[in-house]
């Protein structure tokens, strides 16, 4: 008679992992980016108080979120953020640029472009170029206009500086290595230098994305239809502070959360292709 060994009696459990986890689930579980929990729990939340309080907060919503067609509240928001920050990276990319250069007088441009615009408030900006800047030019600036310029300016500092890390960050044997194969300076920052920086500026860069998101809500005070706008609009009619704060409060909430997490996904896609 053959005795079989105990492994062949019991139930195999070689395979599952710690709480019954195959572990390559449980990797994958590890590697997971949890802040997207949070992103659909705060949906959940918009969506339990729309729907199970509607009287109470359907008509802040639909009111503070605005229409597509008319291009208000979120949508203003959105626009304005997307559009100044196609500027700021161009203006970013070419002062950083200067910042690093062998050109006494473009480094002492940047330079000084990023110690002034820094010590300013991007709320002074605002109202300067807004309320300011017509006056002494004798025009009038439309105010989505105005709020692009005042941010790109302010904003563009602060990228500057990012873009000035990210090339600095990449050895200069490359640039050397390029210059020797007979590449100009600015074909060798195209296609050697700053391809490899964008992978190193790549997260503050999605920080700055995220915080002109949220101080997009400083163009309130021009008039400007945006999501902090509708609020003040909607208060003024009601005077429901708390519900309509609160409202306003959830939707950037969401929208900063949304931002960060796909600019996170971006990150390790890059970490991963890198490998």
């Amino acid at each position: 008679m053959t005795v079989r060994p105990d492994s062949a009696r019991s139930p195999s459990f070689s395979g599952m992992g710690v709480g019954g986890f195959q572990p390559k689930a449980l990797s994958r579980w590890r590697r997971l980016d949890h802040m997207w929990l949070l992103l659909i729990g705060a949906i959940a939340l918009v969506a339990l108080l729309y729907f199970g309080l509607p009287q109470r907060f359907g008509p802040i919503f639909r009111f503070i979120w605005g229409t597509f067609t008319e291009g208000d509240g979120v949508f203003m928001t959105l626009k304005l953020t997307v559009i100044s920050f196609i500027f700021i990276l161009l203006v970013g990319m070419v002062m950083g640029v200067f910042r690093v250069t062998s050109n006494p007088v473009l480094q002492w441009i940047s330079s000084l472009y990023v110690e002034i615009v820094r010590g300013v408030p991007v709320l002074v900006w605002l109202l300067w170029i807004y309320f300011g800047l017509p006056g002494l030019l004798q025009l009038k600036i439309p105010d989505f206009t105005a709020a692009v310029i005042a941010f790109t300016f302010a904003y563009g500092a602060y990228m500057t500086e990012i873009f000035r890390a990210g090339i600095q960050s990449i050895a200069k044997g490359q640039m050397e290595a390029a210059r020797s194969l007979g590449m100009s300076y600015i074909q060798a920052m195209r296609y050697i230098i700053l391809p490899q920086a964008v992978r190193v500026i790549l997260p503050p860069v999605s920080n700055e994305f995220v915080t002109l998101l949220k101080d997009s809500s400083l163009v309130s005070i021009l008039g400007l239809a945006d999501l902090t706008r509708r609020g003040r609009e909607w208060v003024g009619r009601t005077f429901t502070s708390f519900d309509t704060y609160a409202a306003v409060a959830i939707t950037y909430l969401i929208l900063t959360l949304f931002f960060t997490r796909l600019s996170t996904a971006v990150e390790r896609r890059l970490a991963v292709e890198k490998r």
